[in-house]
């Protein structure tokens, strides 16, 4: 059993155990819970601190773990229906809103209930993460002289200097920031570059995340549709001109949610048409590291073939690791980096100093090329168990793209034929992934990734945030009992 559902389940048996021992009463030791649970003295420890944080248990080093004493009554709720008037007075005439619609991306980030398996999740299942290694880093990394000290504003200079390797061309530590994840980088790049009520250029379809972000700051996201070869350069600049937009997102590799690459021939249009139109383009390269065995060369970094400072390019560690070790990088040139540091700087101050250092253990180690080596291989294997059991179980959810990097794959629905016209019409995606849920399958509708009305039902489907193959095979069999239940 993973460590983690044995740490629920021991807290579940202590808690129902308490009404043994009265106020202040001691609990067994923690070796003879380890010896009556089967469990490791790590389990043990954490369902304690647990019921600790729960104000269930007191633990005093050295004498045990006590039942605590009972809990004051609380006081009878206020009355908060004044803050109604308070939160939407002149709601209307804000540039910037105040209230954010985060549906999109807690799609993502919320776990499921137990035994749902995890087709929505956008990070790595913890068997495919390296635990031991950036236990390891992080360790080595605290033990660092001033490890616990301010780093330098911009980042610790050799981390700085990694990812500037990274994205190549005329690149270098000078040109980086190091933030709190890819999140925080689109944001900061965002807020830089646009003023409230501005357009701004969005793939079609585009990142969840990346819509609730430029919304959040009274932004006007405009679609530029995307095809198997990335954003299309003829509509870009149309949309360019239309709009007089100065910003446009992008995800030149493995397209989220497409997987799609920008082709060879329309990366030198694409920095030529927003450096005609005088606009700069957030690349957001935030699966490098997650490339498909199977995959050839991959094209380097817009901002590596950039010397004229378009390029304001977003990367992570996030992806390739946890949704813990928030780690990633802005680079630019010229003078819109000071911009985005003062930004940073107001809003975050600076990424904690253990966490760079213990990126800098990470990627300085021999186990983060064996780490990426396996994840490469695991995930082309997932994405092939998914692609095959699609097409045995769902031949009617239409496959156009399988990407070689990545942890997802984006499917579009039937058009609605008889029964199925209403069911995937306007909020059909919706009806599917309840339905899907019921099934014991959680999936993500395709909807919040366009910043318009869509041009057809689509679902995206993660491989990477479930067990293994096993699971993905039973995953797909409850999606179509759930597609069944519809049609």
């Amino acid at each position: 059993m993973h460590e983690r559902s044995s740490v629920g389940e021991l807290a579940d048996r202590l808690r129902q155990d308490l009404n043994r021992y009265s106020p202040g009463g001691k609990l067994p030791s923690s070796r003879v819970l380890v010896e009556r649970f089967r469990v490791s003295p790590v389990t043990v420890s954490r369902a304690l601190a647990q019921l600790a944080a729960e104000g269930l248990v007191v633990t005093r080093p050295g004498a045990g773990a006590f039942r605590a004493a009972a809990r004051s009554v609380a006081a009878a709720a206020g009355d908060t229906s004044w803050q109604e008037v308070a939160l939407s007075a002149d709601g209307a005439a804000d540039v910037v809103p105040r209230t954010v619609d985060a549906s999109g991306v807690l799609t993502t980030l919320a776990a499921p209930p137990p035994g749902v398996i995890e087709f929505n999740g956008g990070y790595l299942h913890p068997s495919l993460q390296p635990e031991r290694a950036m236990a390891a880093a992080l360790s080595r990394a605290g033990r660092r002289p001033g490890a616990w000290g301010r780093p330098p504003i911009e980042g610790l200079p050799e981390l700085r200097e990694w990812f500037a390797r990274g994205i190549g061309g005329a690149m270098t530590a000078a040109d980086v920031l190091i933030s709190a994840g890819g999140q925080t980088a689109l944001t900061t790049a965002l807020r830089a570059l646009a003023p409230p009520g501005a357009p701004v250029l969005v793939e079609s379809p585009t990142y969840p995340g990346m819509l609730a972000i430029a919304r959040a700051a009274g932004l006007r996201p405009v679609p530029v549709p995307v095809d198997a070869d990335g954003v299309k350069p003829p509509l870009l600049a149309d949309a360019f001109r239309a709009t007089g937009a100065r910003v446009l997102v992008c995800q030149p590799l493995f397209q989220n949610p497409t997987g799609a690459v920008l082709a060879p021939a329309r990366r030198p249009e694409v920095l030529r048409i927003a450096r005609d139109a005088g606009a700069f383009i957030i690349e957001d390269d935030f699966v490098r590291r997650l490339v498909h065995e199977d995959a050839g060369p991959l094209p380097r970094p817009l901002a590596a073939d950039d010397p004229d400072g378009v390029v304001v390019h977003v990367g992570s560690l996030t992806k390739a690791t946890s949704p813990s070790f928030r780690v990633s990088a802005l680079a630019a040139h010229g003078p819109v980096l000071e911009r985005l540091r003062a930004i940073q700087v107001v809003d975050t101050f600076f990424v904690p100093r253990p966490l760079q250092e213990a990126a800098l253990e990470l990627v300085g180690s021999p186990a983060w090329p064996r780490h990426l080596r396996a994840i490469s291989t695991e995930l082309k294997t997932r994405r092939d168990a998914m692609t095959t059991a699609l097409r045995l179980e769902l031949p009617a959810f239409a496959l156009p793209h399988i990407p070689s990097g990545g942890y997802h794959l984006w499917l579009r629905l039937p058009d609605g034929t008889g029964g199925t016209a209403q069911a995937f019409g306007s909020g059909g995606e919706q009806s599917l992934t309840a339905a899907a849920l019921r099934a014991g399958v959680a999936i993500t509708p395709g909807r919040p990734y366009f910043s318009a009305e869509p041009p057809a039902a689509h679902i995206r489907l993660s491989f990477a945030a479930v067990a293994g193959t096993g699971e993905i095979a039973e995953g797909v069999r409850r999606l179509r009992a759930a597609w069944e239940e519809l049609v």
